[in-house]
């Protein structure tokens, strides 16, 4: 079975893909902060039948990081890294002219520096697949420019271009980097706290990020949005 390595699994759209790619056969090993909340997430995971490996801790840490790794190791690689896992730099959100400078260096080190250090260190089972893959998620804040997402957007900016020289670097992966859209999860609610709309499960986007799974298409940016509308 294929193995993947997912961050921020333990809720929301980590949660959803991990369900989603269980559901297709894959095995897991996922990470996040909260030991309980995962724990959940490894049961729910589970009943496809799967085998599924929680390690809870921070992605910030290399030895956590290596860790992951480690696990999917012991599954028998990794075809599949997914970073999700990400930090707002403000809760709620602010402009600039107020963005706590430790909150930046947080979402930095967490939506970008995590995601490099995590990547270096499961090069080397990925290029053995054969046919490797990273997907990093994106956001539509770092394409636009939206009052008080500017701190997080422009780690996700980063983020982009990371995954953009990646796939120059390396010709044998399949390296995409996702915009999910605006979805109902915890992170937008802590992000605008007064923004009730109505807005889609993260379970809604899902078919489009196991559709770059099924075609692999090149690598390059995509929004969930017009992949599951069959455009790319």
């Amino acid at each position: 079975m294929p193995v993947a390595i997912i961050t921020g699994a333990s809720k929301g759209l980590g949660r959803a893909l991990a369900l989603g790619l269980a559901g297709k056969g894959w095995d897991l090993v996922l990470d996040a902060r909260g030991a309980d909340r995962l724990a959940e997430t490894v049961a729910l995971a589970s009943a496809h039948g799967t085998r599924v490996t929680a390690v809870a801790g921070d992605v910030t840490d290399a030895a956590h990081r290596a860790e992951l790794v480690t696990a999917a190791r012991r599954l028998g690689g990794v075809d599949l890294l997914v970073h999700n896992a990400s930090a707002l730099g403000a809760e709620p959100l602010v402009r600039l002219a107020e963005l706590p400078l430790e909150g930046l260096r947080r979402a930095l080190e967490v939506n970008l520096v995590a995601a490099l250090g995590l990547v270096q260190e499961a090069l080397p089972p990925l290029r053995a697949a054969g046919a490797g893959a990273v997907l990093v998620v994106s956001s539509d804040a770092a394409a636009e420019a939206y009052p008080t997402w500017g701190g997080y957007g422009a780690s996700k900016a980063g983020l982009d271009q990371l995954a953009a020289v990646l796939a120059e670097e390396e010709p044998g992966l399949r390296v995409w980097a996702v915009d999910p859209g605006d979805m109902a999860t915890d992170l937008y609610a802590a992000a605008v706290p007064d923004d009730d709309g109505p807005r889609p499960e993260p379970e809604a986007v899902v078919p489009g990020f196991l559709r770059l799974l099924d075609e692999r298409p090149a690598s390059g940016r995509y929004g969930a949005a017009a992949l599951l509308e069959g455009r790319r």
